[in-house]
Parts: structure tokens; sequence; C-alpha cells
């Protein structure tokens, strides 16, 4: 797939999937033998649902602003900031009721125009910070 095509796939993904909860697109956008590597174990198709349906409960008002979006080849960076309300249980911390920005990169390898991996990393030092877990400084 050329690397516009790759590019418009993961928007699908973050945009559809992620923040609008269209969870029937994951059998159009993942491949069967999804790996998401964004947790200390990879996870596959079933573990990435049950991350979005928590982040949902957690921050029903999150939104997201793609920053950089960079591809070559089978590959796309995503740099986002996501924004939420925090309202329900989420990594083991009860809701706080404050608003978080968080800043993250998702990487992902696509084959037969599908996404077949996914690495996400964010700061989660600041996000317990905003949360007011660990002490600001």
């Amino acid at each position: 797939m050329p690397v516009e095509q790759n590019k418009a796939l993961l928007v699908r993904l973050l945009e559809e999937v992620v923040v609008g909860g269209d969870f029937e697109l994951m059998d159009q956008l993942l491949a069967p033998d999804f790996v998401d590597h964004g947790r200390s174990q990879a996870g596959g198709f079933e573990t990435f649902r049950k991350e979005i349906q928590t982040l949902h409960t957690a921050f029903p008002d999150m939104t997201l602003k793609i920053l950089h979006l960079l591809a070559e080849g089978d590959t796309v960076v995503a740099h986002l900031e996501s924004e939420g309300t925090h309202h329900g249980s989420f990594q083991g911390i009860r809701a706080t009721g404050r608003r978080v920005s968080l800043p993250s990169i998702t990487i992902v390898r696509i084959t037969n125009g599908k996404v077949a991996e996914r690495w996400n990393v964010f700061d989660r030092y600041a996000y317990l910070q905003q949360l007011g877990v660990i002490p600001a400084g």
C-alpha cells in the first residue's frame, strides 16, 4: 500500500475506534493475527479491544489530536495529544475527576492493508502527576 493509504488507515483506527468507540471497525482495520506491544506483555485483538473499552469508561470525554504523522514503507508513526477527564477507574487508579493531557507516540506496521502490529508509548510519570497520584516537580 502507498504510504498515504497507510497513514489514512492509522488515522481511521485512532479517530473511529480509539476515540469513536466503533469496535465493529476493528475487523476491517486490524489483521487477524494483530499484536499490540503497548503493554508489558504483548496482547492481541481482544486485549486491544478491552484496553480501548477501559479508556472509554475512564475518560468518556476523551479527545485526540494528531500532531505529527509520518510514514515510510509499511510503518506509520503518530505523535498524539490526548485529553480527557478521569471519570472511571484506570490502571488501578480510581476516578479523580481531574482533566489530563497526555502526549504519546503510536507506531503501527501495516500488512495487506491492515494493522498487523502496534506500539504505543506515553509519559506515565506525567500522567500520574496530573492525576495527583505522585507529587509534581
